[in-house]
């Protein structure tokens, strides 16, 4: 009696293929840049994935912490901010507030439990609406291949009562100090634009 190898079942025609992930992105955007850099991403008819849900604040600087924890715990797989570059904000410095709050949120949802990959900073002006709409099929990809977060995060954490104030300090953060570029986000962080008298601190 001779052996035969298996032999694979051929696929039942009519199948409805593997239903792929697709993942709920929060972005929120800067109404001066990178709200802008989607509006013209729009107009121009570039096309990026319709995972991002847009919401507009007037600054990056705006975006309070819990607006983060938040968008995680009500079923958001991942979060998006985006903002000026260094050294262009509306508001002088207020991307570098963005930015720091940012370094803390990495590293707070890291011990929560959350992968950093869920949590991105991107910079985008005005005019770059193409590169804005790169970064965000970059985005999805990269959240597609973590899988969904279904974060519990009523068991973990009283979002509500969270005092990233607090935790800030506890770290040893100081707001004074200049922010450092975050690693892996994006390579080209403006470090090099922080304005002289950020640098010399």
């Amino acid at each position: 009696m001779s052996a035969q190898a298996p032999v694979a079942p051929a696929p039942v025609e009519g199948a409805a293929p593997a239903a792929t992930f697709e993942p709920v992105i929060i972005g929120f955007t800067c109404n001066w840049c990178s709200y802008r850099a989607a509006d013209l991403a729009g107009t121009a008819r570039t096309k990026y994935p319709p995972n991002v849900r847009l919401i507009r604040l007037m600054c990056s600087g705006r975006l309070d912490p819990t607006f983060v924890l938040k968008a995680f715990a009500e079923g958001a797989d991942a979060v998006l901010v985006t903002g000026c570059h260094p050294g262009e904000c509306h508001y002088i410095e207020q991307n570098y507030k963005a930015l720091r709050r940012f370094q803390l949120l990495q590293r707070t949802i890291e011990a929560l439990g959350i992968e950093p990959g869920r949590f991105q900073l991107v910079w985008a002006s005005a005019a770059e609406g193409v590169r804005l709409a790169n970064e965000i099929a970059r985005v999805t990809e990269e959240v597609r291949a973590l899988g969904p977060l279904n974060w519990p995060a009523g068991d973990i954490v009283d979002i509500d009562g969270v005092d990233l104030d607090a935790a800030w300090e506890a770290t040893g953060g100081d707001a004074g100090e200049p922010p450092e570029t975050p690693g892996g986000v994006n390579p080209d962080h403006a470090a090099a634009k922080l304005p002289a008298a950020e640098a010399a601190r």
